[in-house]
């Protein structure tokens, strides 16, 4: 098996609309069945092992392989069905077009619990009235902020605004909008610091951190690398988008897309003053990457109007390529944050939610379904399957995994800003051939683009190819025009 650390995403899906699928790592809960549902867990991993060791040669990994076909009726035998509750109405937040009511009541039910704030929690009805980037509220929240940042700071803004979720439906989103406390003249730029979120709960996001002060869900990914403290430094101001949406969508490069692209919009309008000329730069490794991905290839169609704010984006460590990702992460030490993301994929895609067999169903409305980045990456230590929580026993060569494999590439969009991708050169949990994919996709369509591979997998690339992206960074905000290093 691989050996993995660190942040990520990763997923991967299944077979038809009324069949199986896999969502959030099965570490045991109070919720879990007892000995039925432990010992034929035990039985069917034992026979998915010994199946996996008789499988011929392919040109997919053995950890992407089908199960016996009689798998997953064995599961759902020994697994009761999850007791999610009915309900007369679906809440605005479950709500989706095309699906039966007992669906969106899993979907209500595996979405992440209230965090008692209503700047995170409410959704509000005149949403479909308001433009993308609107602003709905706000909060000064200097006073947790300051101690959370380390750096000085004149002021931090906590913004809740108007988006659009991964199918074009209305929601809301948050981020925080903090400015240095040395002067800078004329306007000031911006660094939008996609954080690797990694998580499922609304408690995990840096904004509730930023807006609450340290606790037991602040990911260390909000303190490390110090993106936020070096631009605060040289006289910038940063814009910390929870871009993983209300749903806390882990993974989805769209709905993060629309939430990035809406928090520039809604930070420049709490102060046009100081922000209406302002350069822009986007940033994000890992999850982040996904993030930052995300936007540059929707800023043509969603956000025209910044596509000449924004002076570029570096990303690395960047999960460009979903499929391969499933050879990487499945059922291996990367499982549990592999689950959690395609946890997070399904949350805004409901189509999945219609093929978890009960095990999925359990793990899913479970507290598992609030957990930040360490516990899910603790939970890669189960090596467990994610075939083993589908109604069908070929999960990843399904229509639903072809179509979610092409619409979280966006490999027909091409990025409105230069691009700086980094990888590190010897990646075993997002190998680099994906980042190749991304930068020779990206030329080929026209982009202006460089890219830097480092010595190193995830951890030791993100500290190795850091300080390069920070200097392309900041001559694209000094106004230096970016190098195109595309092949002629």
């Amino acid at each position: 098996m691989t050996r993995t650390r660190s942040c990520a995403a990763a997923l991967r899906f299944s077979r038809h609309h009324s069949r199986g699928f896999p969502l959030a790592a099965p570490v045991r809960s109070k919720f879990s069945s007892p000995p039925r549902v432990v010992s034929g867990a035990v039985a069917i991993t034992a026979a998915l092992l010994l199946f996996v060791g008789a499988i011929p040669a392919s040109a997919d990994p053995p950890n992407m392989m089908p199960v016996p076909s009689g798998v997953p009726s064995a599961i759902d035998a020994a697994v009761p069905s999850a007791p999610f509750p009915r309900l007369t109405r679906i809440p605005i937040r479950a709500q989706a077009n095309g699906f039966d009511h007992r669906t969106l009541e899993f979907r209500e039910a595996a979405l992440p619990s209230p965090t008692g704030d209503p700047m995170f929690d409410r959704w509000s009805d005149d949403l479909d009235r308001l433009r993308p980037g609107t602003v709905i509220a706000t909060r000064d929240v200097t006073r947790t902020a300051a101690p959370v940042v380390t750096t000085p700071i004149s002021s931090a803004q906590l913004i809740k605004f108007r988006s659009t979720d991964a199918t074009g439906a209305p929601m809301f989103a948050t981020a925080t909008i903090v400015v240095p406390r040395t002067a800078h003249h004329g306007p000031l730029p911006i660094v939008v610091n996609n954080l690797p979120i990694d998580s499922l709960g609304t408690a995990c996001t840096p904004g509730y951190t930023l807006a609450h002060g340290f606790s037991i869900a602040t990911n260390p990914t909000d303190l490390v690398p110090p993106t936020t403290q070096v631009a605060l430094a040289r006289g910038y101001a940063v814009l910390i988008p929870d871009h993983q949406g209300p749903r806390m969508a882990y993974a989805e490069p769209v709905v993060a897309g629309h939430v990035v692209l809406d928090a520039i919009r809604a930070a420049i309008a709490t102060d046009s003053s100081r922000f209406g000329r302002s350069r822009i730069a986007l940033s994000g490794y890992c999850g982040g990457a996904i993030a930052t991905n995300g936007a540059t290839k929707l800023i043509a169609g969603y956000a025209p109007e910044l596509r000449r704010r924004i002076v570029g984006a570096a990303l690395g460590g960047v999960p460009a390529d979903f499929r391969m990702l499933v050879g990487s992460m499945n059922a291996n030490l990367a499982a549990g944050l592999f689950h959690a993301a395609t946890f997070g994929i399904a949350r805004e895609r409901p189509e999945i939610l219609t093929m978890a067999n009960d095990l999925a169903q359990w793990m899913a409305t479970s507290p598992l379904k609030n957990v930040c980045t360490i516990p899910a990456a603790l939970a890669g230590q189960t090596f467990w399957p994610m075939q083993l929580m589908s109604r069908d026993p070929d999960p990843f060569r399904s229509p639903v995994a072809e179509h979610i494999y092409r619409v979280t590439r966006m490999t027909d969009r091409m990025s409105a800003v230069p691009l700086y991708i980094y990888q590190g050169t010897h990646e075993w949990w997002i190998p680099a051939a994906g980042a190749r994919a991304l930068y020779r996709e990206q030329c080929r369509l026209g982009a202006r683009a460089a890219y830097r591979e480092v010595f190193g997998e995830h951890l030791s690339a993100a500290v190795l190819g850091y300080p390069g992206a920070l200097d392309w960074l900041d001559r694209r905000l000094r106004g230096l025009p970016a190098p195109d290093e595309c092949p002629a």
